[in-house]
């Protein structure tokens, strides 16, 4: 039996949850909000161009994480990035990368997991940075890709329901909150599963989306709930946590993981379209009017956050009459 009092309060003094909060430092230095150029607040940069749009987004990685995992940060550096496009709507068109390392056999590895992400995923490297004389490895990459229709971190509404799809055909990394789904996974099937997201935007089955990032499904929902000016509410006994620990699942990093809202009447044909990959996807939850992210056991909600008291990201929507 699950404390969910006991869990909120874990999850909402974690360390993968508390750590976004330093999105909302660079955006009141950038004097940056929800309707800058690009939407900051998304997965990725959003212009418009032609009936489509230009999609970007950047990842860097712990320096720390770079020296100890050098081939799974290199493909990191394209996983994530691929993530942040899908979560958008959107294909991955190419990446770029800057990668900083005191030699190059350091380099190496590093540079070999992007590649083998690259022939993986079938997204391209095409060009970056590089520099063989700097005291630690470093790494950070850049996407593009291009969207006919897009899924968007602002347009949850109360009444939509919360979709939690992830990968499950893998397992921790050790005692990381990482979840490879992707180690020995047919080229061919990940390159299929990319097509879910984009799929799911052109025929408008969801309203809203993020990719679970190092935030978790906890973290992600309330980036989700900041951005569209809602509330959501979570039931934990809901979601399947592989070998059991609710607790671990909610703040890890899957390989494959996104959290959507949909119409209650769409949600079928939503896990449909992941279940039919062998994709776990299921009902955790409800859009709510307000702005606190809790778990419910119930009748009760035990608050994880209250973006409207503590803001989050820093890039709730900006109401007509509020103060500048």
């Amino acid at each position: 039996m699950t404390d969910v009092a006991a869990l909120a309060a874990h999850l909402a003094a974690h360390p993968h949850v508390t750590g976004k909060r330093d999105i909302d430092v660079a955006c009141a230095a950038l004097g940056l909000t929800q309707d800058s150029p690009g939407r900051p607040g998304d997965d990725a940069a959003a212009i418009r161009d032609g009936d489509g749009w230009q999609l970007m987004a950047q990842e860097g990685f712990m320096n720390d994480f770079v020296a100890s995992a050098p081939w799974f940060a290199g493909w990191c550096a394209v996983m994530v990035n691929m993530s942040d496009i899908l979560a958008m709507g959107g294909r991955p068109t190419a990446l770029t990368n800057a990668l900083w390392a005191p030699d190059a056999a350091t380099a190496a590895e590093i540079l070999r997991g992007m590649r083998d992400a690259s022939a993986a995923y079938g997204i391209p490297i095409v060009g970056g940075h590089t520099n063989l004389r700097t005291p630690q490895p470093q790494l950070a990459a850049a996407i593009w890709g291009r969207a006919k229709a897009l899924i968007t971190s602002f347009d949850a509404h109360p009444g939509d329901v919360l979709i939690a799809a992830a990968d499950l055909r893998g397992a921790y990394a050790g005692d990381s909150s990482n979840f490879p789904a992707f180690l020995n996974a047919p080229h061919a099937r990940l390159r299929g599963d990319m097509e879910i997201l984009p799929r799911l935007a052109e025929d408008e089955l969801v309203t809203a989306g993020k990719d679970i990032s190092q935030g978790g499904i906890a973290g992600t929902a309330v980036m989700l709930a900041e951005c569209s000016g809602v509330g959501i509410a979570i039931d934990p006994a809901a979601i399947a946590a592989p070998g059991g620990d609710l607790a671990r699942w909610m703040t890890a990093f899957p390989s494959f993981g996104f959290l959507l809202t949909a119409k209650a009447a769409n949600a079928p044909a939503v896990l449909a379209r992941f279940h039919a990959r062998d994709i776990g996807a299921a009902v955790i939850g409800t859009v709510t009017p307000g702005s606190t992210v809790a778990l419910t056991d119930g009748a009760t909600g035990h608050a994880i956050w209250d973006h409207g008291t503590a803001p989050y990201l820093g890039l709730a929507p900006i109401r007509e009459g509020a103060d500048a």
